[in-house]
């Protein structure tokens, strides 16, 4: 994309290369581009032409409109980037402030609603990465981006590359997660789905990882085949009641708290889950 498009004007293109210079992510881009986008529509005229004064009434159209504050957020978040690097005049943007945001309590899920919900899983394959995301604390998108390297069953440690922030770091492994691991590889080796050095969880195609589409269904159906009332997701799997602890089986809270605590240690080095 280092060349301009007959569908791309200048202006939208210096403000791509901007975004490619300083390596953001395609899903960041999309939403920057569509926040200027809005505000040319506002405008009905070019956005590099807007004033503080027209800044500011475009706030207060999408507050009228009943605009949710994360993407009135977004939004600003995507200007000011438009406007400080691309245009070179953040100067405009001193009328314009980031709309507060309610922070409700999270969704909490007991020991038995945890066991559950994983036992409850299509398969081993998606019960072991749903044991992850709970054990070790793991985004939807660390889980499905685990390669079979990525464990370490002497260290007890889980190699996260490239997590939020682009950082690397090490997820603490409990010795019921490690061997539940173990058990659907095992599995998976046994079917041809995980190829050597390949990913931990595949998707249908074993040069392919499992979709983080894939798993947020996936606990979707085990939420409602286990009956939990509550709004599960797989972020929900991140919030917690210190200590963490895995369960070990579908039976409850007492054999869950035999496992023991799982955190983040920053130890390195890793080897294979067999």
């Amino acid at each position: 994309m280092s060349s301009l498009t007959p569908s791309v004007s200048p202006l939208r293109q210096r403000m791509i290369d901007d975004m490619r210079m300083r390596k953001f992510n395609g899903k960041t881009q999309i939403h920057y581009i569509r926040a200027v986008r809005r505000l040319a529509a506002f405008l009905k005229r070019s956005p590099d032409t807007a004033t503080a004064e027209d800044l500011r009434a475009f706030q207060l159209h999408m507050v009228e409109t009943g605009t949710a504050p994360p993407t009135i957020n977004s939004t600003l978040s995507g200007l000011k980037f438009f406007f400080d690097v691309t245009l070179g005049h953040a100067e405009l943007l001193v009328k314009v402030h980031p709309v507060h945001q309610p922070r409700p309590l999270p969704v909490v899920l007991s020991c038995d609603e945890v066991a559950r919900l994983i036992a409850a899983a299509p398969n081993p394959k998606y019960q072991a990465a749903l044991s992850v995301a709970y054990g070790a604390g793991l985004r939807v998108s660390e889980v499905c981006a685990l390669k079979v390297t990525d464990i370490d069953s002497e260290r007890m440690t889980l190699r996260v590359e490239q997590g939020k922030g682009r950082k690397d770091r090490y997820a603490l492994l409990s010795p019921v997660l490690l061997e539940r691991l173990r058990a659907w590889w095992r599995v998976g080796h046994a079917q041809g789905k995980i190829l050597p050095n390949g990913w931990l969880f595949p998707g249908l195609n074993p040069m392919d990882s499992l979709s983080t589409r894939q798993l947020n269904r996936a606990i979707h159906l085990a939420a409602d085949a286990a009956q939990i009332d509550k709004r599960v997701s797989m972020h929900t799997l991140r919030q917690y009641s210190a200590p963490r602890i895995i369960p070990s089986s579908a039976g409850g809270a007492r054999a869950a708290g035999r496992t023991g605590v799982v955190g983040q240690c920053g130890v390195s080095a890793y080897s294979t889950v067999s």
